[in-house]
């Protein structure tokens, strides 16, 4: 009888530890409430932390525009669409040039002449295309960096 009793102990300490997170994972599945922010968290971007307007300028990977390796960015990666150079945020950080690029989003990963401390400079493929970019006035919207969600300017 005691093999009988503990062996439907172990059963239903089994089924405790099994069944129950199971119906409980099913109901909150089966919630609409649930579901319904789930998909609202999802689908709602980040707040910006910061808007700046700044003079919006462009460079190509050319010597006489960078230093001595035109291709390589001052955090140490390769120059490539989306990266822009700016002395104002850290490396890493994610910002976006509505009225310019609609929803685009640009890493920081270069660096400029220090004459030019309230400008950002976009990256592009070759000299002509950021000649014909030319230069604007923008609001840049600071999504904030990779690594630190409390951004703060460097200046």
């Amino acid at each position: 009888m005691s093999t009988h009793l503990r062996t439907w102990g172990i059963a239903l300490i089994a089924t405790c530890l099994f069944a129950i997170p199971t119906l409980a994972t099913q109901a909150e599945a089966n919630s609409p409430h649930t579901a319904q922010s789930t998909i609202q968290a999802v689908a709602q971007p980040a707040p910006a932390t910061k808007t700046l307007s700044l003079k919006v300028t462009a460079y190509a990977s050319e010597v006489d525009e960078t230093d001595s390796t035109p291709f390589i960015t001052a955090n140490g990666t390769y120059v490539h669409d989306g990266i822009v150079a700016t002395n104002l945020l850290p490396f890493g950080t994610k910002v976006m040039i509505p009225s310019l690029f609609g929803d685009k989003v640009f890493t920081v990963e270069d660096r400029m002449n220090r004459k030019f401390s309230n400008n950002i400079d976009i990256w592009m493929a070759s000299r002509q295309d950021a000649v014909d970019f030319g230069v604007h006035m923008a609001d840049i919207v600071v999504l904030g960096a990779a690594s630190d969600t409390n951004l703060s300017l460097n200046k």
